[in-house]
Order: C-alpha cells, then sequence, then structure tokens
C-alpha cells in the first residue's frame, strides 16, 4: 500500500519563491551549520512519495551477549538496498532490554575494516566499561565488557567512540537502544509490548546506487532525507490506542523539532535519564543528536482511516505517518506521571567549558593521552558550558547524569524536555549553560565532548580524571 503525493505547478513556483527569500536570508547567518542545514531542505522538482512499513529492530533481552559490528545490506524500503555498517546484522542495532540490578556480561567483536569500540551512552560504568577512543581494538579482535545495571529506568543508547572516526560509523549505521526497566516504572503499567515502538531518528544523503554518502564539514553533517529506524517514508499502523514512543534522535549534527500534524500533544513523561519529576504536554520538542525522549501519544479518538504524521518543523520534513486502525484498544494505565528525583545541590565549585568553534574545548584540541582535569569524587560542582561560534554543540558529559539548573542568553531558558537527569544538553550560540553534577558511582577517566559528531572527530573532547 502506498500514499502519493503530488506538488501542483502553482504551489511548486510559489515554494520555490520561498525557498529563494529563506535562501538570502539564511545567507546573512554566520553559523555554518545552519546554511548546510537549511541548504538541505530545498524541494526543486515533482515528487511521489511511496511509503514503506516502519523497520522494528530485533530484540536482545538476555544479559549475556555478543554485538558484532560488520560491513553489510540494509533495504531502506521498498528493496531500495544500501551498503551500510552493523550491529547484529541490524541497522540500528538490535535494541536490548535490561532490568536495574542485571549484570551485563558483553563481547564486542570487531568485524570492520577499521578500529572501533561500543560506549554505552548514558550508562554508568567503570572506566574499562565505558568504550572510550582510548580503547578501540583492530580489525578481527573483541572486547569485554562487565558491569551490574545501576541506571534507573531509561532510554540509553550504544554506539562506536574511535576518535576521528565515529561521525562516519554511526551515520553508517551503529547504533542501538539500551531499554532499562526498573520497579517504579513496572507499577505504572505503561503501555508495553507492540504499544512501546522504539524511533531513532536521523539523516542521510542517498546515491544513484542508493548507497549512503557521507559528505561532512566542519560545521557538521545535513543529510537530504530523514530515516526513522533505517526506513525511509515510513509508516506504521496503529491501533485506537495509547502508545509509548522511546526516541533517539541518532543523526550527526541535525536538530529535530517535533510535532504532530493534527497538532495533538505529545504527553512528555521522560528523557535522557528516565521519567520526569512530572509529565507534561507538549506540541513541539526541539532536540539535538543524542537526546532521547519518553512520550505517549493518544491515538484512541482517532477515527479508524485517520492518517497523523510526525513531522520536523526545522527541516519541514514528514517523519514518520500513523496509520490508524479501526481497533479500539483499553487502556488502564496513566497519561499522566510523575516521578520523586533528589536534586543536586550546595556545589563546592564551578567549572567554566567554552566549546570554541569546531574542535577545541578551552582552547585545546583532544589529546587521547592527556588528562584536562581532575573531578573530586562524590563532590558536587556547578558546570557552565558557553559557545564561541559555531553552535549549536550538543554537550554530552561521560560518567555521571547532571540537572540542567539554567540558561541565559539565547533561547534564555530550561525546558520541560531538560528537566530531570539529563547526559546531553544543547547549547546555541550566545548561551551559557549551567548544570549541576555529581560523579559518585565510579573513580576513573572520564569525556566531555561536543556530540555534533563532526566536531568531535575534530577534536571538541576533553579526558577527565575523577578521583
Amino acid at each position: 500500500m502506498k500514499t502519493i503525493i503530488k506538488m501542483k505547478r502553482e504551489y511548486f513556483l510559489s515554494l520555490v519563491f520561498v525557498l529563494t527569500g529563506v535562501s538570502t536570508m539564511i545567507s546573512c547567518q554566520k553559523d555554518l551549520g545552519t546554511i548546510e542545514q537549511a541548504a538541505s531542505q530545498a524541494i526543486i522538482s515533482d515528487v511521489t512519495i511511496t511509503r514503506y512499513p516502519l523497520f522494528i529492530p530485533p530484540t536482545i533481552t538476555t544479559s549475556n551477549f555478543t554485538l558484532t559490528a560488520s560491513p553489510g545490506t540494509h533495504d531502506l524500503g521498498g528493496g531500495t538496498i544500501t551498503n551500510v555498517w552493523q550491529y547484529n546484522g541490524s541497522m540500528p542495532g538490535p535494541t536490548i532490554v535490561a532490568k536495574k540490578g542485571d549484570v551485563i556480561s558483553a563481547v564486542f567483536q570487531n568485524n570492520l575494516p577499521e578500529p572501533s569500540i561500543i560506549h554505552w551512552h548514558g550508562m554508568l560504568v567503570s572506566h574499562a566499561n565505558d568504550g572510550q577512543p582510548s580503547q578501540v581494538i583492530p580489525t578481527g579482535a573483541t572486547y569485554s565488557y562487565n558491569f551490574p545495571i545501576i541506571n534507573r529506568a531509561a532510554l540509553n543508547w550504544y554506539h562506536p567512540h574511535p576518535h576521528m572516526m565515529t561521525g562516519e560509523q554511526v551515520y553508517d549505521g551503529l547504533a542501538g537502544a539500551f531499554i532499562i526497566r526498573d520497579a517504579e516504572e513496572a507499577a505504572l503499567n505503561l503501555p508495553s509490548g507492540k504499544y512501546e515502538v522504539p524511533l531513532v531518528i536521523r539523516d542521510a544523503s542517498i546515491d544513484q546506487n542508493g548507497n549512503l554518502i557521507y559528505k561532512p564539514t566542519g560545521g557538521g553533517f545535513f543529510g537530504k532525507i530523514p530515516l526513522v529506524n533505517g526506513t525511509k517514508s515510513p509508516y506504521l499502523k496503529v491501533d485506537q490506542a495509547v502508545y509509548r514512543f522511546r526516541v533517539l534522535i541518532g543523526a550527526t549534527s541535525r536538530i529535530f523539532n517535533l510535532a504532530l500534524s493534527n497538532g495533538a500533544p505529545f504527553i512528555l513523561i521522560g528523557n535522557d535519564g528516565g521519567l520526569l519529576p512530572s509529565s507534561s504536554n507538549q506540541t513541539t520538542i526541539e532536540v539535538a543528536p543524542a537526546e532521547r525522549l519518553d512520550v505517549l501519544i493518544d491515538f484512541r479518538q482517532l477515527a479508524g482511516g485517520t492518517k497523523v504524521m510526525l513531522k520536523d518543523l526545522n527541516s519541514g520534513w514528514d517523519l514518520l505517518q500513523f496509520r490508524v486502525s479501526s481497533n479500539p484498544v483499553a487502556y488502564n494505565g496513566p497519561l499522566t506521571t510523575s516521578s520523586s528525583i533528589q536534586p543536586l545541590t550546595n556545589p563546592v565549585t564551578t567549572r567554566v567549558f567554552s566549546f570554541d568553534g569546531m574542535s577545541k574545548i578551552n582552547g585545546k584540541v583532544y589529546d587521547v593521552n592527556r588528562i584536562d582535569f581532575r573531578v573530586p569524587f562524590g563532590r558536587t560542582e556547578l558546570w557552565q558550558f558557553k559557545t564561541n561560534g559555531n553552535g549549536p554543540h550538543p554537550v554530552h558529559v561521560h560518567g555521571a547524569s547532571f540537572h540542567v539548573v539554567s540558561r541565559t542568553g539565547g533561547r534564555g531558558k530550561v525546558y520541560p524536555w531538560e528537566a530531570g537527569w539529563k547526559d546531553v544538553v544543547m547549547v546555541n550560540d550566545f548561551e551559557t549553560v549551567s548544570v549541576l553534577i555529581r560523579f559518585d558511582s565510579y573513580k576513573g577517566v572520564y569525556l566531555l565532548h561536543c556530540h555534533k559528531l563532526e566536531h568531535e572527530d575534530n577534536g571538541m573532547m576533553a579526558n577527565f580524571e575523577v578521583y
């Protein structure tokens, strides 16, 4: 079954006129990344869109598993086969589901033609299990992980972390979701089974042979089409039910501003670090690479045959079409949630980090062998992130989560999806974002970096030691 959209000539010409005006305005801006992102949005011909079933990655539910990274092929939809890099033959990689208190025993097998390693993004693990640039392994080698899950319930993820190669390896397909469960979440009776759906949202460019193209600049990479779970122009058949969507922004650079075409709100219940202190209804949510969202969408009042589009307002892209069936499903769970989160208080010191240009933190390019600063174990600190050009910078910290306490300049506020625990926060130009952080899980060497992966690969990272 397919959906066909034809542009009328009058609409097409008006669109070209609008885009030309937008291009002129954009040329006056200084942010190279903004220019590249906007340029990738241009539409220059009539289009016919055929929609394809959304791919749902396989699930790993055991604590002992192997993840093998290797070249392979992937169907983007309708038989469009592209060369990719995959974990266990899947793009995105398998969704790992585990419970707090489980002990993970995993083996990474590197069958790629270059060095790699797996980083467990958002997971609180020891240095030896973190998967850092200093821990990459060569082609044909293996790396063993063993760690207890001490995180609360949340959507985390896993991806490569080799210095100067992370962007391309992630772009080529190496990323997967890691869902943690706990007793607090289980007691809520949230949607589960087929009513809980992971969505890995990203962009891509494809050549005439259907293969992925990765040609980044220092300002980042901005593809010409969106992919959701590795599917182009996807649709998902939904019942007249409440669904839980676990959203990961898996792009290397692009910022997405999510909305539903019918104006209905997302019921926002969680983010990077799990359940929020209180849920809220949001009609738009703007998120950066590596950020996660936990949202409910209520389709119960929609008539069978209704189509609702998940959209990106920044690009104008249609991301995912929901096709509502005539099958009503009862829901006994909540449409509002709350969680008791003990806030961090009384920082004993303040650190300032300037993200400079496209390659430096506090004026330094990353050196895998250099420790840039040391942090005492168990001490609350105030960290301030600011830009010195070429934002936005999605700032990520390994080894701990943090609370976002303020944003001055620029957008000038903290958004509802930035409450609770975070491990990534977006910092635009002219902004200073302050966070409270405490490392109380493990001692050892960890990383602070920009999660615009092209900036990261250029050297916008710093090693620090928790002692």
